[in-house]
């Protein structure tokens, strides 16, 4: 402990720096900070003291709360949204009687209209996610679709529920996220033949405009192909039926010999799918029938047993000889 800790008056020099008014010379100085010019002023005599100094507050700069008087805590405005042409940043007229402004309001809405239709789409597709229960990353996905190919003259006479479909289709691709045909036409009313249709127009505008500025967005990007695999619709499905994992890997890897051997050839993902999950619950001995995988699926069980026909008879080469040896095969 030194002396200064037992109350002994510190005797070194003070090595604390004080600016003062060398005219006034008055301790505690009286400071002044006048952002407005730059200066720092004595409040005393008024001398300037430093010039050009920077102000280091927050700069606000939006002025929608001016009429109330009240603090706006926005600093520059609402952020840019890249799904919108003006980002945000369009001029709203106030609504004022009087012949100007309504002529003024009129003209604004004019060329918001664009934002307002897209904001009305939007609202629509987040509706039809949320419905369904897809992740947020599908749903910007498929804003971003739809707002590059919305416009597209190849597009002009197709519904609208048909194309916000085909954009929530791709963005589930685009997001590695698993979902038939028959799935997402469930969402709307359109027919799966018209909504087929406008998928592949879709994909073909996307595909152009990609060759055009490829970092428009990359269609290719995170998909394994232009239509969902069945081993991405098997877990799901499995999860659905509330099978054991034993059978969901014994699918998982029929379902890799079907492809090797093209036993299913030109069959639907869901409907192979549904096939090599009915096998594996056959060969473990699990009681599954193909009227209760049809219900889960949306593939008939008569489709079902005709596939499993089919895959019977190459059975040697769908089925894995571990399983044999195990004892575990029925």
């Amino acid at each position: 402990m030194n002396e200064t800790d037992k109350g002994q008056p510190f005797l070194g020099p003070n090595l604390n720096v004080t600016l003062t008014c060398p005219d006034c010379k008055i301790h505690p100085p009286d400071w002044i900070e006048r952002f407005s010019d730059g200066d720092i002023v004595c409040g005393n005599c008024g001398l300037v003291l430093s010039e050009r100094i920077i102000d280091t507050r927050s700069e606000w700069r939006t002025f929608s709360n001016d009429d109330q008087n009240g603090e706006d805590p926005s600093r520059v405005g609402n952020a840019g949204n890249p799904l919108f042409d003006s980002e945000d940043l369009s001029t709203l007229i106030s609504h004022v009687r009087g012949k100007n402004n309504r002529e003024l309001n009129r003209a604004q809405l004019k060329s918001d209209k664009k934002d307002i239709t897209l904001s009305v789409a939007y609202a629509k597709i987040s509706q039809l996610c949320d419905g369904y229960q897809l992740p947020k990353n599908v749903q910007d996905n498929a804003k971003e679709v739809y707002k590059l190919v919305y416009e597209e003259r190849s597009l002009r006479g197709k519904s609208q529920e048909a194309i916000m479909a085909a954009a929530i289709l791709i963005g589930c691709r685009k997001a590695s996220v698993a979902r038939t045909y028959k799935e997402i036409s469930a969402l709307t009313n359109v027919s799966p033949r018209e909504f087929g249709k406008v998928v592949i127009i879709t994909n073909k505008i996307l595909q152009e405009k990609n060759e055009l500025i490829p970092s428009n967005y990359s269609i290719q990007d995170n998909m394994h192909t232009t239509q969902t695999l069945a081993e991405d619709l098997i877990k799901r499905f499995c999860s659905h039926l509330g099978l054991s994992s034993e059978v969901t890997h014994a699918a998982e890897y029929i379902a890799m010999k079907v492809k090797e051997t093209g036993v299913l050839a030109g069959r639907s993902p869901d409907t192979i799918a549904a096939t090599v999950i009915y096998m594996a619950a056959t060969v473990f001995g699990t009681d599954l029938s193909p009227s209760k995988i049809a219900e889960k699926t949306g593939v008939s069980d008569g489709t079902i047993k005709t596939s499993y026909k089919v895959m019977y008879e190459e059975r040697q080469k769908l089925i894995d000889p571990l399983w044999t040896e195990s004892g575990k095969l029925n």
